[in-house]
């Protein structure tokens, strides 16, 4: 090509296919029309549910399954508020960064799948654990590319009057952004014998006294 591409990187994407398997078409009778989901389900829904099927570049079958799926993530999101704490607790704060670096890494490298697949580990650790109000915001942030509806809504709720989605994305702490803690496999003889839990930052005279 002699002319200079007006992108910075090119990704190919892969088919959606009818619940059978088989290709859309008006012949087979198995087309999906993607105005019917969004007065079903919201476009949100099928937004999150489509980057939630598998990988960019894959082909997959459209699963009703996976739809009603997307669609319980986001109703769990609507209901976030009622596990305010204070401050909030260490535990969902280290998942929220590491949700961050996650969530920006995998945008960045279309893998939008595993980046909603770490919001929903998010989700469940903060509905266990709590959040503030702050970790809400963070978090909110980081939904807005997936669910640019339902995060201005709860963005305004929340007393903004500026749109989410002028927000810069959040930064996200290194030393937050790492397992707390590991597992390490136990091998005796060469073989697995079970795995021990130990901090990142254990020595291995630390290792072998715990193993």
């Amino acid at each position: 090509m002699s002319t200079i591409e007006p992108f910075q990187r090119l990704e190919f994407l892969g088919f959606i296919l009818s619940e059978d398997g088989r290709k859309m078409s008006k012949r087979w009778g198995n087309v999906i029309n993607p105005d019917d989901i969004v007065d079903l389900v919201g476009a949100d829904s099928l937004r999150v549910y489509e980057m939630f099927m598998g990988p960019f570049e894959n082909t997959i079958a459209w699963s009703k399954d996976g739809l009603a799926g997307a669609c319980r993530f986001l109703e769990r999101v609507n209901g976030l508020s009622t596990h305010y704490t204070e401050t909030g607790t260490e535990s969902t704060n280290r998942q929220l960064h590491k949700t961050i670096k996650k969530v920006a890494e995998d945008i960045e490298n279309f893998k939008f799948n595993t980046a909603v697949s770490a919001m929903m580990i998010f989700v469940k650790k903060a509905e266990k654990n709590g959040l503030s109000h702050k970790m809400y915001e963070q978090f909110l942030k980081i939904l807005a590319p997936f669910a640019p509806h339902l995060a201005e809504e709860l963005w305004h709720e929340l007393g903004h009057s500026d749109s989410i989605h002028l927000e810069s994305f959040p930064s996200f702490d290194d030393s937050l952004a790492v397992d707390d803690i590991i597992e390490i496999g136990v091998q005796v003889n060469g073989k697995l014998r079970g795995s021990i839990t130990v901090s990142p930052n254990a020595d291995e005279k630390e290792v072998t006294e715990i193993a």
